[in-house]
């Protein structure tokens, strides 16, 4: 073939291999552009999606806040005096009070609500919403539960704590702890009661109508009881100091005529009881029952009882026992504070329901021979 003829088809193949590789490039681009219109497309319904869902979300956790759109219902929640803020809000959640922990605790983070939540117990419901939550769980909410608990004249200390529990106040065992190791500043209190033993407060804890928060910090309930002592003392503590006796004294010999009587004779067995301390008929043993009471665990006293060795047993040990054996009330301290004037030295309970009063032990038991209640 010829030269010229040669480079022609040379030429002319070179030509057909360029348009068909222009060709291939143009269906690539056609491609790419499709592909990008694509991934276009799902990021655009990725973001739809995305944004859906958070306004589902943003609108649910707005409810949530606001208290909007939620079945009624009430629940009594008491947050304990140890408790920590998780589970407060766990109990939020499982009562049903709110439904996103996680944005109760964001909110409570910028809210400083954790700081004004208080131990109690409280009225929440669900038209609350997360501010009017936290409102009503702080000391000085109105929806803060109370109870009104009446504490009977002659109750142990033992009894009023079972008592403070079982009206859902605090625990037997916080109570214990509170009134054997806060040091309360009551002048009357300093250095005469130490620190270490929760009986240490028996007698002191005035008897009356008290109303309380339920599950209160057991520090405040036991001062109440402790400041209403003192209101009802007051006038008293000059006479107390002039009488030769402590107060300790006094109102360890009240808690005695306390658990002795419950009548209109106080007075008088308060007579005999300073007889036997103070006269030599009985060398100073009270022999007192109520006191073995106090130490066998309730029971009615035997005989085998006046054997037990401790500083409250009044048949083994002279003189007062170790402290009061009850919580006396006004009454049986006024009469501790203002017995009659008597030379009676023993007393009994006859079938008639009432105490005798005998000069001699012989009389004492010419009496107790004559009643049925002792045969």
């Amino acid at each position: 073939m010829p030269q010229e003829q040669r480079r022609t088809a040379r030429s002319g193949g070179e030509t057909s291999r360029r348009s068909a590789g222009a060709g291939k490039k143009r269906s690539k681009k056609k491609g790419g552009v499709a592909l990008t219109l694509g991934k276009a497309a799902l990021y655009v319904l990725f973001v739809i999606g995305i944004s859906a869902l958070l306004a589902t979300l943003g609108w649910n956790w707005a409810n949530d806040v606001l208290a909007l759109n939620k079945e009624y219902s009430s629940v009594i929640i008491t947050v304990e005096e140890d408790e920590d803020f998780d589970q407060i809000v766990d109990t939020l959640k499982e009562e049903g009070i709110i439904q996103y922990p996680m944005v109760f605790k964001l909110y409570a983070f910028f809210s400083s609500a954790e700081e004004k939540i208080a131990p109690g117990t409280y009225a929440l419901d669900t038209d609350m919403d997360y501010r009017a939550i936290v409102t009503n769980m702080s000391a000085s909410s109105a929806t803060r539960q109370t109870v009104n608990v009446t504490i009977p004249e002659g109750y142990t200390i033992d009894q009023i704590f079972q008592l403070l529990e079982d009206k859902g106040v605090s625990s037997v065992e916080k109570l214990q702890d509170m009134a054997a190791n806060y040091d309360y500043k009551f002048t009357w209190l300093q250095g005469v009661i130490p620190l270490g033993e929760y009986t240490r407060l028996e007698g002191y804890l005035f008897p009356d109508t008290y109303t309380f928060y339920m599950g209160e910090d057991p520090k405040y309930v036991i001062n109440k009881m402790l400041a209403n002592f003192e209101r009802k003392m007051e006038g008293y503590f000059d006479q107390i100091e002039e009488s030769g006796y402590t107060l300790a004294d006094i109102v360890t010999i009240a808690s005695m005529i306390e658990k002795e009587t419950d009548g209109d004779d106080q007075a008088k067995i308060a007579s005999v009881i300073y007889n036997r301390l103070e006269g030599s008929t009985t060398n100073g043993y009270l022999q007192i029952d109520s006191t073995l009471v106090y130490i066998n665990g309730g029971r009615v006293p035997t005989e085998e009882d006046k054997s037990i060795d401790s500083p409250y047993n009044t048949y083994l040990y002279p003189g007062l026992p170790a402290g009061p054996i009850a919580n006396p009330g006004m009454e049986a301290l006024y009469a501790a504070l203002e017995p009659e004037s008597t030379n009676y030295y023993y007393y009994a309970l006859g079938d008639d329901g009432k105490h005798h009063f005998f000069r001699t032990y012989q009389e004492h038991q010419n009496f107790i021979a004559t009643q049925e209640l002792y045969q």
